[in-house]
């Protein structure tokens, strides 16, 4: 009688599932980033145990830890993810100008500037579908949580991409007769460069709104509020805000980022191709050749 060997399989889902708990430590964490469900992120680490017969992860009160024998799969599993991720990232050649392509990018640009110009680009790629994703976070580009991103410092790790788009110059702006105060960046946010700016030029002067949001900045200095440092190609659309002089320049550089492997993908390459063309396009933006 011949014994017939059984072979043991695990589900990628399950394993994917379970690596991004452990990123995160957090059952809400892990959810966003791969755009699933409390409950099925609880569901798949289980059944990966399951198949393991060894607990990975236990709960604490501020999250998820990893056990000894989930750290041990961590390790093994962490190198198998990039590789399957990169085999993801090569199968869009063979999709041509179809597809999604994910772009991240902060709030302001992508409401305010990106979103209202992406008209004419659907218009002739209409077999690309466009997910953009506003977070101010450095979303993953290797795990592909975005195929692209447009950040405000130039990536320093990662096998990535970064061209630079402009110049984005920063100016005081307020309501007449609403300059006395200021409007700056809640605590959170304070090693921001404009809100290092503005600690080191209002030093002393009454800041009367905060907030993470540029654009709750812009809706404060028009509430009157005060003057606010805001992007010129923000505030250019809002006539009734007035130039203040500023004391010192303040510019940041836009950068277009993207995984190595996606560079030759057809349908992200038409994306940054008219990404190129908006920020050169953009008179209060001051482009820079890449």
């Amino acid at each position: 009688m011949t014994v017939q060997k059984q072979t043991a399989f695990l589900n990628w889902d399950d394993v994917r599932v379970f690596l991004e708990l452990a990123r995160t430590g957090s059952l809400s964490a892990a959810a966003r980033a791969l755009r699933i469900s409390h409950a099925t992120v609880g569901r798949r680490v289980a059944a990966l145990e399951a198949d393991l017969g060894r607990t990975l992860v236990e709960r604490r009160v501020d999250g998820y830890t990893l056990t000894a024998e989930g750290e041990a799969v961590f390790v093994l599993a962490d190198g198998m993810d990039e590789r399957a991720l990169a085999i993801l990232r090569r199968g869009g050649h063979e999709q041509g100008l179809t597809g999604t392509v994910r772009l991240t990018a902060t709030q302001a640009l992508a409401d305010r500037f990106l979103v209202p110009r992406l008209g004419p680009f659907h218009a002739r790629h209409p077999g690309i579908d466009l997910e953009v994703t506003v977070d101010n976070r450095a979303l993953s580009l290797a795990r592909r949580e975005a195929d692209l991103a447009i950040r405000l410092a130039r990536p320093e790790h990662g096998d990535l991409i970064a061209r630079r788009l402009a110049t984005i110059v920063y100016g005081l702006f307020a309501m007449p007769g609403a300059r006395d105060a200021w409007i700056g960046y809640d605590e959170a946010l304070a090693d921001l460069p404009e809100a290092v700016w503005l600690a080191r030029h209002g030093a002393g002067r009454r800041v009367a709104f905060r907030s993470n949001s540029v654009q709750a900045q812009l809706a404060a200095a028009k509430a009157g509020f005060g003057a606010a440092l805001l992007p010129v190609w923000l505030a250019a659309g809002e006539p009734e805000l007035v130039a203040l002089p500023m004391p010192e320049p303040l510019a940041r550089e836009a950068w277009l980022v993207l995984h190595r492997d996606m560079k030759e993908v057809p349908r992200v390459r038409a994306v940054i191709e008219h990404l190129v063309a908006l920020f050169s396009a953009e008179p209060a933006l001051a482009p820079l050749d890449a």
